[in-house]
């Protein structure tokens, strides 16, 4: 079985957390990604939380598996001969820097096009086209442009931004579609394109439902959020819902034994309409069933707090997992809140590539997260992030084709920094 991107070079300037999820899972795929740094610095994660003094961090480790690393000073002339060297050789570029930094090397659309017309450009912006395009964008800043924050968390309090990376990652996830998208379409146009992702954009695809219910908003008040049946009047904007289910079926955060002392213990519930006379039974209350205030999804509307109050009362008697059982066994949805520490010790997700244990020469062995993607017939294995520049001679006498000779004066001429393997004879 060969991989899915086997042949495929990407040429990767990304760094942090957006552009380097994007190249890593095209890297998982099979793909050779050359990830480009400055010489004796490197990605600026190498060195963000770390955890070990002097050894890359879990935040550089878990972001870039399965990569080559080549150094290199593209503010000299010899390291702008590599770097054109590479354009002409790969297949795709990806870059998230700030505005107008990929310009400022000289790598403009237009050259890059000219040097090598079956380029793919692939970048990753904070903003598309508009008043902010020029900004620089994060995790957190994207969630709250994207309208994330704006409805998440409880309607009495703050905004709230997501411990998921939906921001940075998210739009990692939608490049690489883009890209692969792109190569597709070059295999009978002949031509690479450039291909844009801002995390604005992103942030707003995951969240269609809340621009969903703003129009809906428009035609009434919003019956499935806890607030229709509090009686609180909407303003003209989604509101915050705290746990509330964002599709048609509600759904609350409800607690199960233990909750007073484990801040996990708890359980989502939805009370999904064809399930609806199972669970009445579940929770011992059969009249449920038949009564005109919650025979239909429509009746149970303005009751949704005293309905969750009962179900509660029943998932407090359980710890979250006997209540999972429980449930399971009736087809009602549901599903325990995990903690990391639980997720980290799942024997299944590790069974399945999802969690993997990694081996690396400086910090030893870790855990990380495999390809979320399973492809039949392309196995993925997840390798060790590279050390900085560990693989530049290598790629520059094997992708390049320079001599050992030439190697040696691209040494010397501080284009590379001091790297393992290629000594400055």
């Amino acid at each position: 079985m060969s991989k899915a991107l086997d042949g495929v070079k990407i040429l990767d300037f990304t760094h942090v957390q957006s552009g380097p999820t994007c190249t890593q899972l095209l890297a998982w795929f099979g793909a050779d990604v050359i990830k480009v740094e400055r010489p004796g610095i490197g990605d600026a994660t190498r060195e963000q939380l770390q955890d070990i003094p002097d050894v890359d961090s879990l935040y550089f480790t878990m972001l870039n598996h399965n990569k080559r690393s080549i150094t290199l000073d593209t503010k000299t002339p010899t390291g702008i001969e590599v770097m054109w060297r590479l354009v002409k050789e790969c297949d795709v570029l990806v870059e998230n820097f700030a505005p107008g930094a990929l310009d400022r090397m000289g790598l403009t659309w237009e050259a890059i096009q000219a040097a090598n017309p079956r380029m793919i450009l692939a970048s990753v912006k904070g903003f598309g086209p508009g008043a902010y395009e020029d900004c620089k964008v994060y995790e957190n800043v994207a969630q709250c442009v994207g309208g994330a924050a704006s409805t998440t968390g409880f309607r009495t309090g703050l905004p709230m931004v997501s411990g998921a990376q939906i921001g940075d990652s998210g739009t990692g996830l939608h490049l690489a579609l883009g890209i692969v998208t792109a190569l597709f379409h070059r295999t009978h146009s002949g031509l690479g394109q450039r291909v844009d992702c801002a995390m604005q954009d992103s942030v707003l695809n995951l969240c269609r439902v809340k621009l969903r219910d703003q129009q809906r908003l428009e035609r009434g008040p919003l019956r499935e959020y806890s607030q229709f049946g509090e009686g609180i009047p909407f303003g003209d904007s989604v509101p915050r819902a705290g746990n509330d289910s964002g599709g048609g079926q509600p759904g609350r955060i409800l607690k199960c034994k233990g909750w007073e002392t484990d801040p996990n213990a708890y359980l989502y519930f939805i009370t999904q309409g064809p399930v609806w006379a199972k669970i009445c039974d579940v929770i011992g209350e059969p009249t449920w069933k038949t009564h005109p205030d919650y025979a239909t999804p429509k009746a149970r509307l303005p009751h949704l707090n005293e309905i969750f109050t009962r179900i509660e009362a029943w998932t407090m008697s359980k710890t979250k997992f006997e209540a999972m059982e429980v449930l399971n066994e009736l087809h009602i949805p549901c599903g325990p809140i995990l903690s990391m520490k639980e997720i980290a010790e799942d024997e299944a997700l590790r069974a399945s590539g999802t969690l993997v244990e990694v081996d690396h020469p400086t910090r030893g062995p870790y855990l990380t997260v495999g390809n979320p993607i399973k492809l039949s017939a392309s196995p993925c294995e997840v390798t060790r992030s590279p050390l900085l520049g560990e693989h530049t001679a290598e790629i520059l006498r094997d992708v390049l084709g320079y001599s050992d000779g030439e190697c040696a004066a691209i040494a010397r001429s501080g284009a590379t920094g001091a790297v393992p393997g290629l000594a400055a004879e």
